[in-house]
Formats: structure tokens, C-alpha cells, sequence
């Protein structure tokens, strides 16, 4: 005869629950998509079904990114994890594995907190990397939730007779690092800045199951917020460990800060047609709920493989531009277009696959955005403007404090790989490489003023630092090591076979 679920034979035995409570505030924008598509938005946004308007983020997507970051971390980027692994403890076992544990964490749904979150609409739109102009129909716009939303995230760890409680709570807490150190993005588009998130502080209660009043205050309390337990702010703190799990990712971290000079206009979505200039710089709501000007994500890492490709077309004498397209699309994500085609042709092993190159979109400091520049186009016959042909714009303007920060990292990076960031660098540091619209009439152009370049490997960090001085640089650190990345790639554009 079979033992019934609360028989002691069957039971699990769970002696402690620990509940885990924080505040999840966006940073910059993020797109929670419903995947699908409506009439007025090509990628409207899940929302709670019950009321039809409220942000939701769902458990399984924040369970999902967790467990990828802690495998990440234990293992380095895209690399699998093993039955022993921390992320396998904590999020149950691996694919296949029928014989495997279920996960002793449970995640909550996040419904967004009311007067936190409204709809933000962003267009994007595909540039043709030889005309650099808009491709036809390959105009969409997706709505997103500004930073500043705020989830409030709820975690309950089960803690049963014979667990390594320390272990549990050990990997709990790497994972739940992940959204204070930039590590953890949510959403679509997380690599292209939006999705940044952090969490302010941590509330932390545990029930020990064992004592008969804190298995009645759990019984009684137990779904309840907890409201009277004090805030952390250090997750290693609040749930009393003594370190998180090794780092063991590997990449290439830069750190840029530009001077802008002259304008920059990237432009943002409809609405200011009927009341204001034809075209206004991009703006976007701040977690402390400001509009400032940014730089987006999207335009810079745009910008950034149209001219990695330009650059690896030049090196490679051979001029064989599978080899850099290669190249590119290795560091910088499939190209959707390629693999649809492969997979016409019969190809069934075309898969795309994600970007290794991760951008942020950042907020541009002390720039004018209140001046507007009237503009009419020529008739190049007659000489004289176009009838119907006057616009006028409204892009940021820098200054001498103008500051405008690049935030780019490459994970599992290669030698040559680091070369070509060095070299996309350069270009943006000598004005080269123009960002946004309109560089044809002199917009766009940055001038390096500091970066800090960082390759973390095999646990131990190179930082390099690059200051501009009069009309040379200053490099601290190694510079023949920087001869040699970019020397790497010369060598992997001559010799690699494709």
C-alpha cells in the first residue's frame, strides 16, 4: 500500500524555509514581450492578464536568468554545467536527467508597483551596411518599460533534513549578485542595454521548522510581505554567508569617455511632429524618474559592426569577405537574414546565435538639447531650396564638459578579437567612426578623452588605462600587449581558412 504525501516515508522532510524579498528597479528600459504582435505595436509587452495594464515579470524568466548567471560564474560564459554544479543545487537538475532533484527554490511572479511603470516607445529600424541608409520595411517599433518600474521580487528557499544548508544558501546568494554587478540583464534586447536592473536591499526572515512557533508564524504569516524585517544591502550579509562562489568568467571589459564634438542626434519616436521640431534627439526616462538625453545601446552596437566589418574587409588582402564576415558575426551575433537563407537552401544546421558583444545605453552629461537648427534641402538644379523641403531639428550639442561614457564588453574573447576592438576604439577616438544620424553634415563625432580596458582571464585582471595628454596619449599598463592583440587579428584575417 502506498504512503500517503505527508506520510513521514514520502515526506521531504523540510526543516527551514528561508524567504528572500527585494525591490528589482530598472535602469534602463526593458522589453518584457508577450511574443506576439498587435495592430498598433510590432512588439507590445506581457502585462498582468487579470487587469490588462500591469507590468509583469515572470518567475520562470527571472528563474531562468538566475540560473544562467550562476552557471556562467561557476563555469565561464556558455559553458555547460555538471551534476555537482552550484547552479544544478540550487535550480534542480539538468536537462535529461530523469533521476535528478526538482529546485528547493521557489519564484514568484513580480507584478510592477503601481505609479512606478507606464509605456515607452522605441523605433529601430535595419541600416544597410554599404549605403548606410534605412532598409525598406525593416521599420519596427517596440514598446518598453522605463527604468525606474519597480518588481518586487519574492524567493523562498526550502531547506530539507540532510541538505547542505550552507551550500543552498551560498549559491543563493551568488545568484541573486548577479543583479547588483551588472551581471543579470532581463528581457529582449539585453544585450544591446536595455534590461539593466538592480536591487536596493534585501529582506531576509527564515522559519525553522523544527521549533512549533515558527512553523505556526510560517503557517499564519507566512505568504505575507516582509515588512517588519530591516533591509540589507549586501546579499552576502543578509543571508550570512561567508563568500560568494569563484568567478570564473572570461572577458574584455571598456570603458570609454568621450568629448562630443559638435551634435548628435539620435532620433526618437513620433508624437513631436505637430508641436515641436521634426526631429528630437533621443531622450529616456531615468530610474529617478528625469528625462535626459542617451546614447542608445542599439545605435552604438550598430555603428560598431558596420565599421568591424569595414575594418576586417581592409586587413584581409585577400580580400575574401566570408573571413570577415566570419569574423563579425562570431563576435557580434548571426545575421538573421543569412541564416534564413541557409535554411531555405536546405541547411537545417543554421542556428543563430546570440551577440558576445554586450553595450549599454548611458546617459549623455551636460549637453544642450534646447536649441533648435532649421534646415531645407537644395535643389541641386536650380540652386534654389525645395518647396516643402524645411525642417528643423533639435539633436544634443556638447561642450567643453561634455561627457559621454562607453560601456562595451566582449565575453570569451580572443586575441584577435581584442585587436579589433582596439581598432574600433581608436576610430571612435579620433572621430573616425560618427554615431546617430545626419554624419554625412558633420554629426556624431566623439573625441577620446579617458578609457580603462580590462581582460579578465583565468581569474586574474590587466587593466590598461589610456588618457589623453595635449596631443599624444598616455598609456599606463603593457602597450606591446595592445601591439599584440591588433597584430593577432593581421594574422587570423591572413592565415585562417574558410
Amino acid at each position: 500500500m502506498p504512503h500517503s504525501l505527508w506520510s513521514p516515508d514520502t515526506s521531504r522532510r523540510i526543516i527551514a524555509r528561508i524567504v528572500v524579498e527585494g525591490d528589482l528597479i530598472l535602469q534602463t528600459p526593458a522589453h518584457f514581450s508577450n511574443g506576439d504582435t498587435d495592430e498598433l505595436t510590432d512588439m507590445p509587452l506581457l502585462v498582468d492578464p487579470l487587469d490588462g495594464k500591469t507590468a509583469l515579470l515572470t518567475g520562470a524568466s527571472i528563474a531562468g536568468a538566475l540560473r544562467s548567471y550562476l552557471r556562467d560564474r561557476e563555469h565561464g560564459y556558455g559553458r555547460p554545467a555538471d551534476p555537482n554544479s552550484a547552479s544544478v543545487l540550487l535550480f534542480g537538475s539538468l536537462k535529461g536527467d530523469d533521476d535528478g532533484e526538482q529546485s528547493p527554490l521557489i519564484v514568484d511572479d513580480a507584478l510592477g508597483k503601481q505609479g512606478t511603470f507606464g509605456i515607452e516607445m522605441r523605433d529601430g529600424v535595419r541600416i544597410d551596411p554599404k549605403s548606410r541608409t534605412a532598409q525598406q520595411h525593416r521599420l519596427f517599433d517596440l514598446q518598453l518599460w522605463p527604468a525606474g518600474t519597480t518588481f518586487p521580487l519574492r524567493f523562498e528557499l526550502l531547506i530539507r533534513e540532510g541538505d547542505d544548508a550552507s551550500a543552498l544558501k551560498r549559491a543563493l546568494a551568488t545568484a541573486l549578485a548577479g543583479f547588483n554587478d551588472g551581471g543579470i540583464t532581463l528581457g529582449a534586447r539585453k544585450r544591446r542595454g536595455y534590461g539593466r536592473v538592480s536591487v536596493a536591499g534585501w529582506r531576509v526572515k527564515t522559519y525553522d521548522l523544527t521549533h512549533a512557533d515558527e512553523l505556526l508564524d510560517w503557517i499564519e504569516h507566512g505568504d505575507e510581505p516582509l515588512t517588519n524585517v530591516t533591509p540589507v544591502a549586501d546579499i552576502v550579509t543578509a543571508l550570512d554567508i561567508a563568500a560568494l562562489v569563484d568567478d570564473q568568467r572570461e572577458f574584455f571589459h571598456i570603458s570609454a569617455t568621450f568629448l562630443l564634438d559638435g551634435s548628435l542626434l539620435i532620433r526618437s519616436g513620433s508624437g513631436q511632429d505637430d508641436r515641436g521640431p521634426d526631429m528630437v534627439h533621443l531622450h529616456a526616462r531615468q530610474a529617478d524618474g528625469t528625462r535626459k538625453p542617451v546614447l542608445s545601446g542599439t545605435s552604438l552596437a550598430g555603428a560598431l559592426r558596420t565599421r568591424a566589418l569595414k575594418i576586417a574587409n581592409t586587413l584581409d588582402t585577400s580580400h575574401n569577405r566570408t573571413r570577415a564576415e566570419a569574423l563579425v558575426d562570431a563576435m557580434f551575433g548571426a545575421d538573421m537574414d543569412k541564416v534564413q537563407k541557409r535554411r531555405q537552401q536546405g541547411d537545417t544546421g543554421a542556428t543563430p546565435f546570440a551577440s558576445r558583444v554586450m553595450v549599454t545605453e548611458t546617459v549623455m552629461q551636460n549637453v544642450k538639447t534646447d536649441l533648435v537648427q532649421h534646415r531645407v534641402s537644395i535643389d541641386r538644379f536650380t540652386g534654389g531650396a525645395r518647396e516643402t523641403a524645411l525642417f528643423s531639428e533639435q539633436p544634443a550639442f556638447g561642450g567643453n564638459d561634455t561627457n559621454v561614457t562607453i560601456d562595451l564588453r566582449l565575453v570569451n574573447p580572443t586575441d584577435h578579437e581584442i585587436g579589433l576592438l582596439l581598432l574600433l576604439l581608436k576610430d571612435l577616438w579620433t572621430g573616425d567612426l560618427p554615431l546617430g544620424g545626419e554624419s554625412s553634415v558633420g554629426r556624431g563625432r566623439l573625441s577620446g578623452e579617458r578609457a580603462t580596458l580590462t581582460l579578465q582571464r583565468n581569474g586574474a585582471p590587466i587593466t590598461w588605462k589610456i588618457i589623453t595628454s595635449g596631443h599624444g596619449l598616455t598609456i599606463v599598463g603593457d602597450r606591446n600587449q595592445l601591439e599584440r592583440f591588433v597584430a593577432a587579428l593581421n594574422r587570423h584575417l591572413q592565415e585562417v581558412k574558410t
